[in-house]
């Protein structure tokens, strides 16, 4: 990075650090507002916050009324709902894929409007007690204003997701009062795979330290949790914090699978107006929160006093199950909010009803539950979110101590690793070669100069199926093989569809289907196809925009299929070229 191009990166950094810490206390500000004046005033019911305010929480006094509980998370959803579908749909949901998805998939441009109405969706939806935290808002605040800014001054398409980045970054530096994590939070949340966004550190750290500092004037500079000192002294413990790890996956799955399947299984099911189902996810949360009122809001201040210790083990044992319920009605449901906050809270949450038990059955091994709190944190958002080397700094941030680094490393990685390609960001890419932001660097040139018929593979015949066999056959055929697609064909073999094995999958146990319906019924009709004189750019485009796996090869003339090219054989094939041009002495 030249001097120049230095200084003006210093520029812009700082301009959308100052917006972002502004935009942050005015967030912050209004989110205490709002849940002051609906439940410890209307209420009378006091959510704690984290630090030493947890200290002077009480229990529940007699004079709470209850029954608002199902009223306010309901009307607060009405009013989120009514706002975001009729002015920005964008703004439903976390606010964090919005902005990885304007980065990989529309060069970093944002609409203007989403950042403004996000953050007044996200103050009710929070305030109103919705379970969700304000890393997505910021997020999206902060890359919201560095893709005005890049648009204003008619920046390309490389420096505007560059200010996307920045601007995510102050956002996250400056509401967890951990600058350093949020800007590596940046750059590594992008990917599903270890992978960084490396252009995009230094602006997302200037970015960082002004809307830390900024935000620091009025809001204090300390960590967010205050945590008593801890370090990692017993390797034995180690088969604990592996253990954890383990358990800390399983939740991790539960949590996706809960939170996906109730978005999109059953409120995008609902035959309603979308602007009135989070009402509907709201009224749930209000339900669960008359049997167990901690389920509202971020959550943090039950962490702090789960670190002071003074929540009992039942319930920290219930806290990540209703928790997990808690967050799929209320973003599920089309609420405006981030999943980072909750997922601490799940983390903590498991992490000490762990160390709990553990010290009960270990007595002898002097255990401090409050050390698998803030380890149950950083991995089990590590692990969701693809983010092992910034959740590891965030949370060593927000606790202010790194005496735990150690166990956190491995909770985190075994987490990682036992996740598998399941994140709570549905709109990461697996690595830079596969984001659009970087097709062109990466493919420039090799790509063009190679044909499909260099790495196209014979064809598996029982993966060409007529398209008048019956289901009951090919069902047979599919039990026979480990092939995840299968291709009708005509009697002039050219091929008429695309069936994936996922399709089978839905009518394999509807037996009296299986003398009915015919191969052609299940196809997927217009399957793209390459011929073998096309370069592999061409296939890469189909690939991408078809998000499919195989492409089956014709011959151009006749239409006639004479094989298969694969993604996995066109990435190697052009991995095999970029080694050679390498290893070729200059």
């Amino acid at each position: 990075m030249g001097i120049s191009r230095f200084g003006n990166w210093l520029l812009y950094g700082a301009l959308i650090g100052i917006i972002a810490g502004l935009g942050a206390i005015l967030f912050t500000f209004g989110i205490d507002l709002c849940t002051d004046l609906l439940y410890s005033k209307l209420v009378g019911y006091q959510i704690p916050g984290p630090g030493s305010g947890a200290l002077s929480f009480t229990p529940e006094p007699a004079s709470i009324h209850h029954w608002l509980f199902f009223f306010i998370p309901a009307v607060g959803g009405l009013v989120v709902g009514w706002l975001v579908y009729n002015f920005a749909p964008e703004a439903e949901g976390h606010g964090t894929d919005e902005v990885i998805k304007a980065f990989h998939q529309q060069r970093g441009i944002i609409r203007r409007r989403v950042p403004f109405i996000k953050t007044i969706a996200s103050i009710i939806t929070i305030g109103s007690g919705g379970s969700a935290g304000r890393e997505g808002p910021v997020a999206l605040i902060g890359a919201g204003f560095g893709s005005f800014l890049a648009q204003v001054l008619k920046l390309p398409d490389k420096e505007r997701r560059l200010m996307v980045v920045a601007g995510m970054g102050g956002g996250i530096g400056r509401i967890f009062r951990a600058p350093l994590g949020g800007a590596i939070f940046a750059t590594e949340v992008m990917y599903r795979e270890p992978d960084f966004e490396y252009e995009g550190l230094i602006p997302a750290i200037i970015s960082a330290i002004v809307a830390y500092s900024v935000y620091g004037v009025v809001y204090g500079w300390g960590a967010i949790f205050h945590t008593p000192n801890l370090f990692y002294h017993e390797p034995k413990q180690l088969i604990l914090y592996l253990i954890l790890g383990i358990v800390a996956t399983g939740i991790g799955l539960l949590y996706l699978r809960v939170f996906y399947d109730l978005r999109n299984k059953v409120f995008r099911k609902l035959r309603i107006k979308k602007h009135f189902i989070p009402a509907i996810g709201g009224l749930l949360l209000g339900v669960l929160a008359y049997w167990f009122p901690p389920v509202l809001g971020a959550g943090y201040g039950w962490i702090q006093l789960a670190i002071y210790g003074k929540l009992a083990l039942g319930a920290m044992l219930l806290f990540p199950l209703l928790k997990i319920v808690a967050t799929s009605l209320t973003i599920g449901s089309g609420g405006s909010g981030g999943v980072f906050a909750p997922s601490l809270v799940i983390g903590g949450m498991l992490g000490g009803a762990f160390g709990e038990v553990c010290q009960i059955l270990l007595p002898s091994w002097n255990l401090q539950p409050s050390a698998f709190i803030m380890v149950g944190m950083a991995g089990f958002f590590a692990g969701i979110a693809k983010v092992p080397i910034s959740a590891l700094i965030l949370v060593s941030e927000m606790t202010g101590s790194y005496g735990l680094l150690v166990p956190t490393m491995l909770v985190a990685a075994v987490a990682l690793l036992l996740m598998g390609k399941h994140t709570i960001y549905e709109a990461q890419v697996p690595h830079r070669a596969q984001s659009p932001a970087h097709r062109g660097e990466f493919l420039s040139g090799i790509l063009d100069a190679m044909k499909v018929r260099e790495c196209m593979v014979q064809i598996d015949q029982q993966q060409m199926v007529p398209e008048n066999m019956i289901l009951s056959d090919l069902l047979k055929i599919v039990s026979r093989t480990d092939h995840e697609y299968f291709l009708t064909v005509d009697h002039d073999n050219r091929v008429t569809g695309f069936i994936a094995l996922d399709d089978l999958r839905s009518v394999m146990l509807e037996r009296h289907l299986r003398g009915l319906l015919i191969a052609k019924d299940l196809a997927v009709p217009n399957y793209p196809r390459v011929a073998e004189e096309d370069t592999l750019t061409a296939a890469l485009n189909l690939f991408t925009r078809h998000s499919v796996d195989e492409i089956p090869v014709v011959k151009k003339d006749t239409g006639a299929t004479t094989g298969l090219i694969r993604r996995k054989d066109l990435v190697t094939a052009y991995n095999q070229v970029l080694f050679e041009k390498k290893e070729k002495p200059a």
